[in-house]
């Protein structure tokens, strides 16, 4: 018996803390947390061997979620740094998504809560290790987008990040592309998020936005001036000719919709500008 095999092992004798197996040379504990429905009388019992906590061999009636053969959505429990995340495969152990499936800055990581889709690998020592689905294997789960969603909104999880963008997949199975000038910043794998669509692409894909629109955006632009200039009190050294690299790494937007924003408060009569200075109107 080793780490990993689903078996159905005959009933040697119970004890107080569950019942041991034998396949009629090595017995193996099924301890009474890891019992899912009474087999009192049973002769055999379906079993699935992993290695415990205490690093023996033990038995379960609960089975994995994914398995070697079969991909499928985990969710994750923990992520620690350096070593990976951990994900909820069905066990009441967890299995390891390591750093070398995962994007080489931890910011972007999954964090508790998010999904992947992966497979499960055992080890011969009993170390579960999860790995998420190449491109071929998900691509399995796409549909095609219809042209009627062009400006619809999709929910959906991030599965793949690479230098030139994200890829989303949709709960129906689109599959969507984000670029970075479409997002103000990077979404996590594994993460759950609603997009809008800007293209439906030939191929049946869609190109997707994390950005409001533009009447959207202006409201929230300018009410982001406005919050931080409430704070100063109600005064700042910026204006519509300022450094735009300044106004980016102060409000993370582009110097355009900085001075959309500015001139929108400016109509509203909410702010005035000032040799290099806004003011918000008292």
């Amino acid at each position: 018996m080793k780490p990993g095999q689903q078996l159905t092992l005959k009933i040697d004798h119970k004890a107080d803390y569950g019942y041991f197996l034998t396949d009629g040379e090595t017995a193996v504990l099924l301890h009474q947390s890891e019992i899912t429905e009474d087999i009192e009388g049973r002769e055999e019992v379906d079993v699935f061997l992993y290695v415990d906590h205490e690093d023996r061999l033990a038995a379960t009636m609960r089975k994995p979620i994914i398995s070697a053969e079969q991909y499928g959505w985990v969710e994750v429990v923990d992520a620690v740094s350096g070593m990976g995340v951990f994900v909820d495969v069905g066990l009441s152990k967890d299995a390891l998504v390591a750093t070398e499936h995962l994007p080489p800055y931890e910011s972007v990581w999954p964090q508790k809560g998010d999904r992947l889709y992966c497979m499960l690998k055992i080890t011969g020592h009993g170390r579960m290790f999860a790995k998420p689905a190449p491109e071929d294997k998900i691509s399995e789960l796409f549909t095609e987008a219809s042209p009627g969603l062009m400006n619809k909104e999709l929910t959906g999880t991030i599965y793949r990040l690479i230098a030139s963008g994200s890829f989303m997949i949709s709960e129906a199975g689109i599959r969507g592309f984000i670029h970075p000038s479409e997002r103000k910043e990077e979404p996590r794998l594994g993460e759950n998020l609603t997009a809008r669509v800007i293209k439906v692409k030939d191929d049946g894909s869609v190109n997707l936005s994390l950005l409001p629109r533009k009447q959207d955006a202006l409201s929230v632009d300018a009410e982001q001036i406005l919050t931080y200039m409430r704070t100063r009190n109600g005064a700042m050294p910026f204006w519509d000719k300022s450094d735009p690299e300044d106004i980016k790494e102060r409000f993370n937007m582009s110097k355009a919709a900085f001075k959309r924003a500015l001139g929108h408060l400016m109509k509203q009569d909410k702010v005035y500008q000032e040799e290099g200075w806004t003011y918000e109107k008292k």
